[in-house]
């Protein structure tokens, strides 16, 4: 049993796009660590009924039995201990990636799941730029999650594994508060 992430086809509208796309998740795929959702198969398939439809790019990932770590966060504040024990493997997670030169670029609570056990997955590694990537973001456009979006990444400036990090710290911050650091 996998979990199946269908691209939509206005997110790899040109040969640029598609060819980062299968770069970066080939990437991605590489990655294997207890707290990182495994990437099985990357590949196109046209949708079911769509005769006429060109190919959509999909990954087939590990399918993790829980509970997104964003529904958590809306219960209210976790206990202290809780919320580090879980950012603390989060961050041996996106410890890996950066090793290998990856950069997540979307850590956000909606992002990770809770295992029935209680074990912190990092999921979506689709918008991960490599170290030999082009820049992904376009001039006058950003990918990612505002709320959680380093300074550098909401100007649309390049990004390294330090907006990694200060996302990490806005997911610490909602954990152990119960609500998102900055106002909107």
């Amino acid at each position: 049993t996998v979990a199946i992430k269908v691209l939509p086809p206005a997110a790899l509208s040109s040969e640029d796009d598609r060819a980062r796309f299968y770069r970066e998740a080939k990437a991605a795929a590489q990655l294997h660590h207890p707290h990182i959702a495994s990437i099985f198969q990357i590949d196109e398939s046209v949708p079911e009924g769509g005769s006429n439809e060109e190919p959509r790019p999909f990954i087939a990932m590990e399918l993790v039995d829980g509970q997104p770590l964003d529904v958590r966060a809306k219960e209210g504040p976790m206990k202290l201990s809780e919320a580090v024990r879980i950012v603390t493997q989060i961050a041996s997670a996106l410890e890996m990636a950066h090793e290998k030169n990856i950069v997540h670029r979307d850590i956000k609570s909606a992002n990770i799941m809770l295992t029935a056990k209680g074990e912190a997955k990092v999921l979506d590694f689709g918008l991960a730029q490599t170290a030999h990537s082009t820049k992904l973001t376009r001039m006058g456009s950003t990918l990612g999650t505002i709320a959680y979006m380093s300074p550098e990444q909401a100007r649309g400036e390049e990004v390294d594994l330090r907006t990694d990090l200060w996302s990490l710290g806005v997911v610490l911050y909602e954990l152990v508060s119960g609500r998102m650091p900055f106002a909107s």
